[in-house]
């Protein structure tokens, strides 16, 4: 009977060990997992409610939402993705749901679902889980992997490492030779103390374009002004994107922010306008762009250099320059950075180039095999970090359970 250790007692630890017995009831498979408790992050995730995957269904397109792993993950995401993922789920009476956002959650609104899902699963099919199992050393002996954990000594045939993403699991890999790329932050907020959105938290606008000033990156969609200064998923997005060139930069840089995703010119004709056909309103009664709040509006006419009385007919041409700049292309100055909720991601980890991807199996070590966010893999956030550790530990079910 074959033996598997698997390092890591969550999501990707669980889907890879159900998977991996369902496909060949011969193996003999434990997990170790170093906690009190398994599946801790499937726990909290989604506000609670585990945000599964993400209602993208084509390949390629899926590839997208990863800053680190975009190539590697085509192949792999055409044996398992999102569609499976339901049909997974659904098999095991845990149907899924699709909300507005396309963010997917089992119809049950709780991550327990999911937790009791894979639970019952290795009861049922006599996976052993060893909470308090840290493991300190993985060596090779003769053909069979040697783990040691402070409690016990373990053999095993094949070892799966899937302890997510933490300092002890790299230098781990770097004692069986894998190279690790230097972990930075990913999913962050970026602080910004400015006085044209001090005390606005709560305020967001639905289709902002925000810019790296000095880069290339960009991005679009739902800015949320937090009492750290922005965030929201344009920002986020721009965060996880800009990883390394934020670390690079100490986390001190400017971002432009486009609050009406409009061109600058076509904004500045629509106010020139307003000048015509409002000439003695008062400016700053009213915002004329329904997507920018009341009080978001009055910073900005403050910021333009206008007076809380004047009127649409006494704005100059520079007033109305400074306005339209002010909605379609405001620099903000950003130094540091807040993480964003629990849901805590780096960009790091094992180098992607000594992995094979059709197996998830290492290119140093025949059956040792690396699932989850132990890889340099990760993704924005809306359920695709999960949908990685899916993919992943199905295909290396498959090539072990052979």
């Amino acid at each position: 009977m074959k033996k598997v250790i698997i390092v890591g007692g969550g999501a990707a630890g669980f889907f890879t060990a159900i998977n991996a017995k369902e496909a060949n009831p011969d193996l003999d498979i434990t997990i170790l997992e170093k906690g009190k408790e398994v599946l801790q992050k499937v726990k909290i995730s989604g506000g609670g409610r585990c945000n599964v995957t993400h209602a993208c269904f084509d390949p390629k397109e899926l590839t997208k939402f990863y800053p680190r792993g975009e190539k590697e993950l085509l192949g792999p995401f055409h044996q398992f993705m999102t569609g499976d993922t339901f049909e997974w789920f659904d098999i095991r009476n845990v149907p899924l749901k699709i909300e507005s956002d396309n963010r997917v959650f089992p119809e049950a609104n709780t991550s327990q679902a999911i937790i009791d899902c894979f639970q019952n699963a290795v009861d049922d099919l006599g996976i052993k889980v060893l909470k308090n199992h840290g493991v300190n050393s993985v060596s090779k002996q003769n053909d069979k992997w040697i783990v040691n954990t402070k409690e016990k000594q373990f053999e095993a045939d094949y070892i799966v490492v899937a302890a997510g993403s933490s300092k002890k699991v790299w230098d781990l890999c770097k004692t069986l030779d894998h190279s690790i790329i230097e972990p930075v932050p990913s999913l962050f907020t970026f602080n910004i103390k400015d006085k044209r959105i001090i005390d606005l938290g709560g305020i967001a606008v639905p289709n902002a374009e925000v810019k790296l000033v000095g880069t290339n990156l960009e991005n679009s969609g739902p800015l949320l002004i937090t009492h750290w200064g922005l965030s929201g998923p344009a920002i986020l997005k721009l965060s996880a994107f800009g990883a390394r060139i934020l670390a690079d930069k100490n986390y001190k840089y400017n971002v432009e922010v486009n609050w009406l995703g409009q061109d600058f010119d076509s904004v500045l004709e629509e106010l020139q306008s307003l000048k015509k056909s409002q000439p003695k309103k008062q400016v700053n009664l009213k915002s004329p762009f329904v997507d920018i709040p009341r009080r978001l509006w009055e910073r900005f006419i403050t910021a333009s250099e206008i007076k809380s009385n004047q009127n649409w007919a006494d704005l100059s041409n520079k007033q109305l320059n400074n306005l339209a700049s002010q909605l379609t292309k405001g620099v903000f100055n950003a130094n540091g950075r807040t993480t964003f909720k629990e849901e805590f991601v780096t960009a790091g980890g094992v180098d992607l180039k000594e992995i094979n991807f059709k197996r998830f199996e290492s290119k140093l070590h025949k059956n040792l095999f690396l699932v989850g966010e132990v890889l340099n893999i990760d993704a924005v956030t809306g359920g695709f970090n999960f949908q990685n550790a899916w993919t992943g530990g199905y295909i290396c079910a498959k090539s072990i359970a052979e």
